[in-house]
């Protein structure tokens, strides 16, 4: 069972899961709302799950309550980032913008209710801010509540 965000033994979870990483980095990943787009871009690496050969491709990611998530927007339609990483969860995760990093990743489907929803009201509200970050505005909740969202750890 998921953790819900906020959660402190959660939180101090994912402090260690990034503690490792060199401040640079850390900094990068810690996104807040006032990111801007170029900020929010990476790409990612996944095994295929019928070739298994890597796939890369660009993905907005998004943090909330101190995790970071991917998620395929609004509509909840099929991805092949996400099926690709419900066979297998191992990825990379490339920062690309300011700093480069290739990152070493695992990433974990979101199925308990409490931290979806959670998670997607966080996400829907950063997308709502005046700056735009994600160039998907004005956009609700509902519109996102079948959205793929996989848990990223490092």
């Amino acid at each position: 069972m998921s953790t819900p965000p906020g959660d402190r033994a959660h939180d101090v979870e994912e402090e260690a899961s990034i503690s490792h990483l060199p401040e640079p980095i850390r900094r990068a990943i810690e996104i807040t709302p006032a990111a801007g787009t170029a900020e929010r871009i990476i790409d990612i690496t996944t095994w295929g799950r019928r070739t298994g050969l890597p796939r890369r491709i660009e993905i907005f990611f998004y943090r909330s309550a101190g995790r970071t998530y991917l998620c395929s927007g609004a509509g909840g339609a099929a991805t092949d980032w996400h099926a690709n990483l419900l066979a297998n969860p191992d990825f990379t995760f490339h920062l690309k913008n300011g700093i480069r990093a290739d990152l070493p990743a695992r990433a974990t489907p979101v199925t308990d209710l409490g931290e979806r929803h959670a998670v997607l009201a966080e996400i829907v509200a950063d997308l709502n801010q005046p700056h735009d970050p994600g160039t998907i505005r004005p956009t609700r909740l509902d519109e996102w509540a079948d959205s793929r969202l996989m848990r990223v750890d490092f």
